[in-house]
């Protein structure tokens, strides 16, 4: 298996199950492709943890002041939740995205751990090279959509084998470093879930600190580092993302919205939001409406 047989095969199966520009969930779990005939304009998004590999045309990643561009056979993990900024810029564009289950890196842990010393990551985004042994586990897996019971016997295992060898990889340091109960990225990695379970509300970073086991300051510098963003910026961005989601169903007001998301002020609101986005939200809801 090669990546131009990869590439081929997703290629296929967009063809048969989707449509340019959306996002097709292959019939295994976790998985997701992408196709778009030509480049896009920049989105901001959150991104999880995942791995994205790209088998034809070019993308750009922003994660605060650290750019991220990589192309075919080059595969991106994420291993935390981070917002970011992204566009496609090269097309035609095709690629495999898999979300990746926390839990089953951390069963790994005992097989992986004499090689968590080795030269680590110090951002939840990094691009690097794909190697044949991961674009073949990922062809696999993609192939185990064609019969619902090997899908079923044999996607766990898979889906473990691809998890090891992002482990394994050299972008993978991040991945390894969460695995370490009082590494600095799995203490980040508890600090945002709180943040995510608790955007609505008035930031404590006192008590992140204290959650990820650090100084005010310490804890600072290393979510920034990891992040690209201080605490307070992202519980903004979990805002206003799920602003302009609540936005784009078109149901509430845009002053009801704000108040949902954790604004005081719809003035503040509206303003963040021509910020973060170009326009406010009440002419971000028509554009939306026309793009449909």
């Amino acid at each position: 298996m090669s990546i131009f047989s990869l590439t081929n095969d997703v290629a296929d199966y967009v063809a048969k199950f989707g449509t340019s520009g959306a996002p097709v969930s292959a019939a295994v779990p976790r998985l997701t492709l992408l196709h778009h005939n030509r480049p896009t304009s920049v989105e901001a998004t959150l991104y999880n943890p995942a791995v994205c590999l790209i088998l034809q045309g070019e993308k750009e990643t922003i994660m605060g002041k650290h750019h991220v561009r990589f192309g075919a056979g080059q595969s991106l993990i994420v291993s935390h939740d981070v917002p970011v900024v992204s566009a496609i810029t090269k097309a035609p564009f095709l690629a495999m995205i898999l979300s990746l289950d926390l839990a089953v890196l951390r069963s790994l842990y005992q097989q992986v751990a004499d090689d968590l010393a080795q030269q680590k990551n110090d951002r939840a985004i990094t691009s690097g090279e794909t190697d044949a042994d991961l674009i073949n586990a990922l062809q696999r897996y993609l192939g185990l959509s064609k019969t619902l019971r090997e899908a079923r016997v044999l996607g766990p295992l898979i889906l473990r084998e691809i998890h090891y060898r992002l482990l394994i990889a050299p972008h993978g340091g991040m991945l390894r470093d969460l695995l370490l109960r009082d590494s600095h990225a799995s203490s980040v990695a508890r600090a945002i879930e709180r943040i995510r379970q608790n955007f609505r509300k008035t930031l404590k970073v006192p008590e992140l600190a204290k959650l990820a086991g650090m100084s005010e300051s310490s804890f600072h510098s290393h979510f920034r580092k990891i992040t690209g963003t201080t605490p307070l910026q992202f519980q903004k961005e979990l805002r206003l993302l799920e602003a302009r989601r609540l936005l784009g169903q078109g149901r509430e007001q845009v002053t009801n919205i704000a108040f949902s998301v954790g604004y005081e002020s719809p003035t503040q609101f509206s303003r963040e939001y021509a910020r973060k986005f170009g326009v406010p939200p009440r002419q971000d809801v028509g554009r939306m409406a026309t793009a449909v």
